[in-house]
């Protein structure tokens, strides 16, 4: 992965922390391969407030205002805590804001408090996950990165995520570390300096990258074919019944999807988890898959879903439209169906990472992500659960 960070450029912020810390965060985003539509988060600490990416921002486009600044003392005393909600958790972060007008602080704000370091960065990065959602993950990227690379096994991102590490890091020297690799979620790195923080983020990726770009092959290309535009209308035609709403489908016809489309163990492998948690949200936790009729194919997602709603489900929750947001036609590629273009879109290129992964992955051991519990978790997670009750 090629650094894009500028000395002359960053010459200018710096006397500024947070001016610098929108540079370096906007160069994070610049990259899909690092963070996809709105994923990923930084921060910064200055005079006792940490500065984090405040909910609704995206970090290729991240400025000042997307920074809410949170009273550093409070969030470390919640790490301490031995439960707390989400709803609680976000109500808190909130009252502890030096100013209102700014947007809510990342879920990730606590463990941001807890690094012990001014610049905080956090990414979803493609190589590292991908290498993490293989049946020897924990084992490889130890092998990799060595003893300094703090490595942490998957826990629900939040407060059980900040306490956990919190707890296990009590007594351990944050300066040996070289960074820290969440399994099935992403990258941490960190220092006074943003530029080391930010060039720690590359190295960890290029590693990963070289790993992969050496034990895999990727031959099929991820360029669009001109496939009949068609069936993306059929699919998006049945599918729109289940969402309430017309749908605005696409079709991704590239060799590589066509690729995917046509694997063995599709069925299986699509209920293995998503590339990052986070994901699941955008997409659902998994695809319809058709073969030769749309309906039924779409009837059989339905299905299958509900029966994933009634297994992990309790009386609190709500259950989300049977609708998929995206099919796998087998032979042909695979169709996204987002309410709008915008959506449709977002759904596309979070697919396209996804496929990439689990191609690389099925040639290093087989892909495994998270559990159907453990995606239902982040999928009906309580605050968005929230806005469906209001």
């Amino acid at each position: 992965m090629t650094s894009l960070f500028d000395s002359c450029t960053a010459a200018r912020f710096q006397n500024d922390p947070l001016a610098m810390r929108v540079y370096t965060s906007q160069l994070l985003g610049q990259s899909k391969e690092l963070v996809l539509h709105g994923g990923g988060n930084t921060s910064v600490k200055i005079d006792n407030i940490l500065y984090v990416k405040g909910s609704g921002w995206n970090l290729d486009t991240i400025e000042k205002p997307g920074f809410s600044p949170v009273n550093l003392d409070v969030l470390l005393e919640m790490a301490t805590r031995e439960s707390l909600s989400d709803t609680q958790m976000v109500a808190e972060q909130r009252a502890a804001m030096q100013d209102q007008s700014f947007p809510n602080p990342s879920i990730e704000a606590i463990l941001h408090a807890i690094i012990p370091f001014d610049f905080v960065d956090h990414t979803h990065a493609d190589a590292v996950v991908t290498l993490t959602n293989t049946p020897e993950g924990k084992m490889l990227v130890q092998k990799l990165y060595g003893e300094n690379m703090l490595i942490i096994d998957y826990v629900m991102p939040g407060f059980e995520l900040a306490k956990h590490i919190y707890a296990i890091t009590r007594n351990i020297d944050w300066n040996t570390l070289s960074g820290m690799i969440l399994m099935h979620h992403g990258v941490f790195t960190f220092d006074n300096d943003a530029a080391r923080a930010y060039e720690k983020m590359i190295d960890i990726v290029t590693v990963a990258e070289t790993y992969l770009s050496e034990h895999v092959t990727l031959a099929c290309g991820d360029c669009e074919g001109k496939g009949d535009p068609a069936i993306a209308i059929a699919v998006g035609m049945e599918a729109a019944k289940l969402r309430g709403c017309d749908l605005y489908p696409l079709l991704i016809d590239s060799p590589r999807a066509q690729l995917f489309s046509i694997l063995p163990n599709l069925e299986v492998l699509v209920k293995k988890g998503g590339l990052t948690p986070e994901h699941v949200i955008r997409i659902k936790p998994f695809p319809a898959i058709i073969d030769n009729d749309i309906a039924e194919g779409i009837a059989k997602f339905a299905q299958d879903y509900k029966a994933y709603f009634d297994a992990n489900a309790s009386s609190v929750h709500i259950c989300l439209d049977l609708a998929p947001r995206y099919a796998v036609i087998k032979g042909v590629g695979i169709v996204v169906l987002g309410k709008d273009e915008k959506e449709s879109r977002i759904i596309a290129d979070i697919v396209k990472h996804t496929i990439t992964a689990i191609l690389c992955a099925e040639q290093l051991g087989g892909w495994g992500s998270l559990s159907l519990s453990q995606m239902f978790e982040m999928e009906y997670w309580e605050l968005e659960q929230a806005k469906l009750k209001k």
